[in-house]
């Protein structure tokens, strides 16, 4: 009877393994998906083939898909927003203003 307990339980553990593995290996592109990543497809794909690489590539896999967000793109350019913008037009004619009273007041001074 033990013999038989065993044997299942070896039969368990090695289907347990053999599915967490798949599992695991889809992360990447769930992660992908979420984030609507433009190269979802080949996440996916790539994750398959890292199963033959015994998931050697399976870490850039994960580096690649959050990398990217649908609200700020790949996080390495910079785009000022509007306000960014405003501020810095404000503060330049800020700077203007400084000037032409400084101007002014060399002006009376002489």
């Amino acid at each position: 009877m033990l013999d038989y307990f065993a044997l299942i339980l070896i039969f368990f553990v090695a289907l347990t393994l053999f599915y967490g593995v798949i599992a695991i290996h889809d992360i990447p592109y769930e992660i992908a998906v979420r984030r609507n990543h433009p190269h979802q497809d080949a996440i996916h794909v790539t994750g398959w083939v890292s199963l033959f690489t015994l998931h050697a590539i399976w870490p850039f896999l994960w580096i690649w898909a959050t990398l990217y967000r649908e609200d700020r793109g790949w996080g390495m350019q910079t785009h000022t927003s509007k306000e960014k913008t405003s501020d810095i037009d404000e503060l330049k004619q800020q700077v203007a203003e400084l000037k032409q009273q400084v101007e002014q007041l060399q002006q009376e001074n002489k």
